[in-house]
């Protein structure tokens, strides 16, 4: 998209009318307010659901293998988003991309809040896989289309839409978690369900008054040639993997650990192709190669840090449902509650960093600076979980207030990353692969979890002091590293800050 196309799209957007912000802004706020209530909701007992036995409502699966299958479920949703970006950018545009995934994303519920076993636990992964890769990086997609990209509200935005996200996502777990460990797993799993048909109900009756013409153009069209060969491709691929499936679960040399292991493997190779991909594209210009190279450590920050965030709802919500006194001050809680923790602080501290990004305007940290301090404080938030084990040792439970500072400061570290990731993957992207450079910065979450599905295996009661700290400091290691790029990094971004 030329910058004449992408003027003559603002210009159908109304700059002004949420918080100093373009009305636009409000749809993608309360889409993904939903969306990710339906999201954490699911999240939230989903770990419990599989390893808690059969007489508590739950599949009786072993606890390492429900952890790795965690990491590894949230590894493809992330990874499904390479599908997403291309489907956005050479067939439906990311508007109407972002619908289908939602429907997608409801039927996903819909079949996990039926009684059927490990099959519908399944079937429900796959449509909210797929759906979740359509949805997830074309709303942010569409977010950076409301700004142009020299606005100085851009960062704030984002950080506004992240807040609109964790809102939903700290509700949740509250709600469902609570349905769902009290009464019925299923029961807290249709209330997922209710919550995506909401966003889909606020999208649709929204996007045209609000969004314009902000996603809909496809950016590089598939020609009729071409999309009846890839029609093709997709018909035979499909066949060909339900086939592999069959035979080898059938045979029974294909297992859920070798499938845990592939997954794991690709989530390293599929990026690194990626980004191969894009910077020898003949579409990318030079000053676009240079952006992308500067990308590069910045993906290896992301990677490290998501690998710590996203324990908070596996390792860590084991740590809550095994390791900690589930009362505190005369109230009874529920191990599910703590993966409202990390939204909570979100919301709390996502409007000071947005202003105070604003209050610094041209001032403020570079990308890469705030990447590394991000970076530390991910680190930190793994150090202080050595300390309960060495205060109390690992047989008596420990005070809640530990998890609770964990989480306070990964949630520091991640409005420093996370929304600044949103915006310099839209800044930074190459004109040819606008949505699927957000398809790329999801892949880092999918990267973490799928080399997560590996790690948490190592994870016990015995091994959580060295399990923490190794993680954790090499994290802190990484971080510095990073702030003494980050002068020669803001050079190969040509002018983007």
């Amino acid at each position: 998209m030329d910058s004449k196309e992408r003027d003559a799209i603002l210009k159908t957007v109304p700059q002004k009318g949420f918080f100093g912000h373009p009305k636009g802004l409000s749809t993608l706020f309360f889409t993904e307010f939903w969306e990710r209530f339906s999201y954490y909701g699911m999240r939230a007992i989903l770990l419990y659901y599989m390893y808690y036995e059969i007489t508590e409502g739950g599949l009786g699966l072993d606890r390492t293998t429900a952890n790795s299958i965690m990491a590894i479920y949230g590894s493809l949703v992330y990874m499904s988003g390479i599908i997403g970006g291309w489907i956005a950018d050479r067939l439906l545009g990311m508007n109407r991309t972002v619908f289908y995934g939602g429907v997608l994303i409801m039927i996903g519920h819909i079949i996990l809040s039926l009684p059927g076993g490990f099959t519908a636990l399944l079937l429900s992964m796959l449509f909210i896989i797929i759906g979740t890769g359509l949805l997830k990086p074309n709303v942010g997609g569409m977010v950076g289309e409301l700004y142009s990209k020299t606005d100085s509200r851009r960062d704030s935005g984002f950080s506004i839409y992240y807040m609109g996200i964790n809102m939903g996502g700290f509700i949740s777990p509250l709600i469902v978690g609570t349905i769902g460990q009290e009464y019925s797993f299923h029961l807290g799993f249709s209330l997922a369900a209710v919550g995506m048909f909401a966003g889909l109900v606020v999208y649709l009756f929204t996007r045209k008054k609000n969004m314009g013409l902000a996603g809909m153009q496809v950016p590089n069209p598939l020609s009729a040639t071409e999309k009846g060969s890839i029609a093709r491709r997709f018909l035979f691929g499909g066949v060909a993997i339900a086939a592999f499936l069959w035979l080898g679960f059938s045979g029974g040399w294909l297992t859920i650990e070798r499938v845990i292991f592939f997954i794991s493997i690709s989530g390293v190779i599929i990026p690194a192709i990626y980004i191969f991909v894009m910077y020898r594209s003949k579409k990318t210009t030079d000053d676009e190669r240079s952006r992308l190279l500067a990308y590069i450590p910045l993906f290896f920050a992301a990677m490290m840090f998501w690998a710590i965030q996203e324990q908070g709802s596996n390792i860590l919500a084991t740590y809550a449902n095994e390791r900690t006194q589930l009362s505190f001050l005369g109230f009874e809680l529920k191990s599910s509650w703590f993966q409202s923790l990390n939204p909570l602080f979100i919301v709390a501290l996502a409007p000071v960093f947005a202003w105070l990004w604003v209050k610094l305007g041209d001032r403020q940290p570079s990308t890469p600076q705030k990447f590394s301090l991000g970076l530390i404080f991910a680190g930190l938030s793994f150090i202080i979980m050595v300390f309960p084990a060495i205060f109390n040792g690992t047989e008596s439970l420990v005070s809640p207030l530990w998890l609770v500072a964990s989480f306070f400061l990964v949630v520091i570290g991640e409005l420093l990353l996370s929304p600044v990731g949103l915006s310099a993957s839209t800044k930074l992207a190459p004109a040819a692969f606008a949505a699927q450079m957000m398809s790329l910065w999801n892949l880092s979450n999918a990267s973490a979890q799928a080399i997560n599905a590996q790690v948490v295996r190592f994870y016990s009661v015995e091994t959580e002091a060295i399990y923490f700290g190794a993680i954790g400091g090499f994290a802190i290691l990484l971080g510095i590293c990073l702030l003494f790029l980050a002068p020669k990094l803001k050079k190969y971004m040509r002018g983007i800050n």
